[in-house]
């Protein structure tokens, strides 16, 4: 693409010559300038035409660009508005029918209108004479951009040292700017935007523009291109000074650090006490890692790999105390109750004394927030002699924090199991997994999946870590999971356990537990001591029933807190020596009582009963409260009740209406009445079948006007035929009754062997009734069961 001054001056061809209509010749990607002489290749049909009729003729055509180059016949609309008037100078013919010419640009045009399409467009045009000018301005644009340019030939690859001879030796602003234009690789667009600027001064400006934006560019792509090869000159400089270090210390007998280092992991993994085939493993590494250069990105991921290998703690184990006594000293001293894991432990104890068995069980504790399963874990390591390592399991949703990723991966870590292990730095650690029916899963895996194989004492002794990529012997380690509730756990899973209920403390054992561990506990933290507080048993009491309401320890031991932080203040401030807290001056700390047991006072009605409910939390009691109005036979259900607790609603209406003459309210249309049942705490979900008992003793009294007896609470699933089956939670549940003051609790027969789980003090303090059919409950549970209803069961 050049500018000549031969073979055709422009002014030998006046302007005047130019036909008003031409031939058109749409452009694919190209930009024909005035004086510009360029080649271009002629293949669609229509252009082939058009070049050899004008061939026939004075040889001028007109050249104007596409909007779009891939449109192979474009119309009107499909061109520019400016394009060039040329002349044909050659033509060259080639046997695939394919033509090549030579043009040379004349003048600007502008396109009117489309005159024709067939046998090819041919466009009515008016030529621009381009207008010269002399003024100062333009002559300063004109030194301005030859400076440029000459910095843009330096800078661009694409651009000879003969353009910018060319441009130092064009005195024609015009031609000045149309020459620059052309040569730079800038888009299509731009260059017709050139192209369609007649005014000579605005085109001087935009081409200047266009230059200073080219030389910016090219500028940055220098500074670039420099750093880069500085820091490949720099690399290949370490590498050549790295070499004749070595040399050198090879010739003095020296060895470099890294030497020494690869040295130092050799003799690591050799004395450790690793496996064969995982010495072999990291023999092969390390050759690996004496070939890499110390400064390459490998070397690091391949060094970190070593470290891990040889700082696990291969046949490290800690020596087992065995001593049973002391083992039950331990666990007394550090909690009260929990017979069940103590005796747990003890047996182990006592198998492991007897057979020395290397393989470590797997138990999970399951039971409501606060009851100290966390804590236990800690106490078993102590009374076993061995170290304890807790992970939490809530929230984590990628299999990778269990098995580790991949060495391909940035940044891989072996998962939380082996990063335990080492932590530890033995192989029989009492591992904790906290929170496992807590584990979620998404895209990125399930992690209860990868627990498989690490709580399977079949599989363990070989777990795989993604990260190590060998074998690791985890049966020897004390796997103890813990949890609130049992369901959320995958059954697979479950089954590889050995599940301990711990369920949730009595108000006796509270007050032995705040006295023996709390009290003591938080007094110390406080700053304070015997001289500054003494806080009686009858105080705890009250902190247990008026101030808090759970199953476990937690918020009694905040309010005993919150006690001491009152006193700790008053001591400071010297209005007090020492503060005894009492029933009777606890309310100067804790303020007004926070929860009442007012049982009995709402179910002095009609038509309500204390059910007993299990929670994630413990026991609770629940108040059944059950209205009739006129309608149309319809019942309703409040209180965000599940769906076995609706069906249970259900079926102690049809009992009731089935059995209505035995009640003595046959009297009643029930397709005349709406029944509403209620159980209050409507933003509390509830659920499951054992309220069943609860639901129909409130629906007789509401048919019977006899009012259900507000001294006692009742339990136990219902069917049509009258008989009460068997539920769970039946410790909390009774415990809750317990706690709430109310001493007569209706329970299933097949639940009367459940009671053993209860502590002796709660049992000998109340009374059970143990009924197998909903007679003998309703008999119980109602102040005067209705005569025919008794004289009916009598008669059985």
């Amino acid at each position: 693409m050049e500018f000549f001054d031969k073979p055709i001056q422009v002014e030998d061809i006046p302007i005047g010559d130019i036909p008003g209509k031409l031939p058109l010749m749409p452009l694919r990607n190209a930009i024909i300038y005035p004086r510009q002489i360029i080649p271009l290749s002629v293949g669609r049909e229509k252009s082939i035409a058009l070049v050899e009729k004008a061939m026939e003729g004075n040889k001028i055509i007109s050249v104007v660009a596409q909007h779009d180059g891939n449109v192979d016949d474009p119309d009107e609309s499909q061109i520019y508005k400016v394009g060039t008037a040329a002349l044909v100078l050659k033509i060259l013919k080639f046997p695939d029918q394919t033509q090549h010419i030579v043009v040379q640009g004349l003048y600007r045009i502008k396109l009117k209108n489309i005159i024709s399409s067939e046998p090819y467009m041919t466009a009515e045009v008016k030529p621009v004479k381009e207008r010269s000018s002399e003024s100062v301005d333009i002559k300063a644009m004109v030194v301005n951009l030859k400076g440029m340019y000459q910095d843009t030939v330096e800078l661009a690859p694409y651009l000879a040292p003969e353009q910018g001879l060319q441009v130092s030796s064009t005195e024609d602003p015009g031609r000045l700017a149309d020459i620059i234009a052309s040569s730079l690789n800038i888009p299509i667009n731009e260059k017709q935007e050139v192209l369609e600027i007649f005014s000579l001064k605005k085109r001087l400006e935009r081409v200047s523009m266009l230059l200073t934006k080219e030389n910016q560019v090219l500028e940055l792509g220098s500074k670039i291109q420099s750093k880069i090869m500085g820091e490949i000159n720099k690399n290949q400089r370490e590498f050549f000074l790295r070499e004749q270090l070595k040399a050198i210390q090879k010739e003095l007998g020296d060895e470099d650090d890294g030497t020494l280092e690869i040295k130092e992991l050799a003799e690591k993994v050799q004395s450790s006490k690793m496996p064969e085939e995982v010495k072999e493993v990291a023999h092969k590494e390390i050759n690996r890692l004496s070939k890499m250069q110390p400064s390459s990105a490998e070397y690091t991921v391949s060094r970190t790999y070593l470290d891990w290998m040889v700082e696990m703690p291969w046949g490290i184990r800690t020596k087992d105390k065995l001593d049973i006594d002391r083992g039950k000293k331990i666990l007394d001293e550090d909690h009260y109750g929990l017979e069940k894991v103590k005796k747990r432990i003890l047996e182990y104890l006592a198998v492991q004394k007897l057979r020395k068995t290397k393989k470590g069980p797997i138990l999970c504790f399951v039971g409501p927030p606060g009851v100290g399963k966390t804590s236990l874990g800690r106490s078993i390591a102590r009374a076993l002699g061995r170290k304890f390592i807790r992970i939490s399991l809530g929230g984590v949703h990628d299999e990778a924090e269990i098995r580790g990723h991949r060495r391909t991966y940035v940044g891989a870590l072996p998962g939380r199991i082996i990063q335990g292990i080492k932590k530890s730095s033995s192989m029989n650690p009492v591992f904790m997994l906290d929170e496992i029916d807590k584990l979620g899963s998404d895209f990125r895996g399930d992690p209860s999946s990868a627990l498989l194989e690490v709580l399977d004492p079949e599989q363990n002794h070989s777990f795989a870590d993604h990260y190590l990529d060998v074998p690791f012997d985890l049966s020897q380690v004390m796997f103890i999971m813990t949890a609130n509730l049992s369901d959320p756990i995958p059954p697979a899973l479950r089954d590889r356990m050995e599940v301990i209920e711990i369920p949730g403390y009595t108000a006796q054992q509270k007050q032995q537990i705040a006295e023996r561990f709390l009290a003591p506990k938080q007094i110390k933290e406080h700053g304070l001591s015997d001289k500054n507080i003494v806080i009686s048993g009858t105080a705890i009491l009250q902190i247990i029933s008026s101030y808090t309401r759970e199953a476990g320890v937690r918020n009694l031991e905040r309010e005993i807190a919150t006690v001491c932080r009152g006193v700790a203040k008053r001591v400071v401030d010297k209005s007090i020596k020492k503060a005894n807290i009492t029933k009777r001056n606890i309310f100067k700390y804790l303020g007004p009582e926070k929860y009442f047991y007012d049982a009995k006072e709402r179910t002095m009605k009609t038509g309500v009963s204390t059910g007993l409910a299990w929670t994630p939390v413990g026991g609770d009691i629940l108040f059944i409260e059950a209205t009739q109005m006129p309608g149309k036979g319809q019942l309703t259900l409040t209180g965000k009740l599940g769906d076995v607790m609706k069906e249970s609603a259900n079926a102690a209406l049809s009992y009731v209406r089935a059995n209505a003459s035995r009640l003595n309210i046959q009297n009643i249309k029930f397709d005349k009445i709406d029944v509403h049942i209620h159980v209050p705490s409507g933003a509390i979900p509830k659920d499951g079948p054992s309220a069943g008992v609860a639901i129909l003793s409130a629906l007789i009294s509401l048919f019977t006007g006899i009012k259900v007896r507000n001294d006692i609470a009742m339990t136990g699933e219902i069917t049509l035929r009258g008989l009460v089956l068997p539920v769970g939670g039946i410790k909390e549940k009774v415990l809750a009754a317990n706690r709430a003051d109310i001493m007569n609790v209706i329970l299933p027969e097949k639940n009367r062997n459940d009671l053993e789980d209860i502590p002796p003090v709660i049992i000998r303090k109340m009374n059970f009734t143990f009924v197998s059919e909903i007679d003998d409950a309703v008999k119980t549970a109602l102040h005067n069961p209705p005569a025919n209803f008794l004289k009916n069961k009598k008669n059985k």
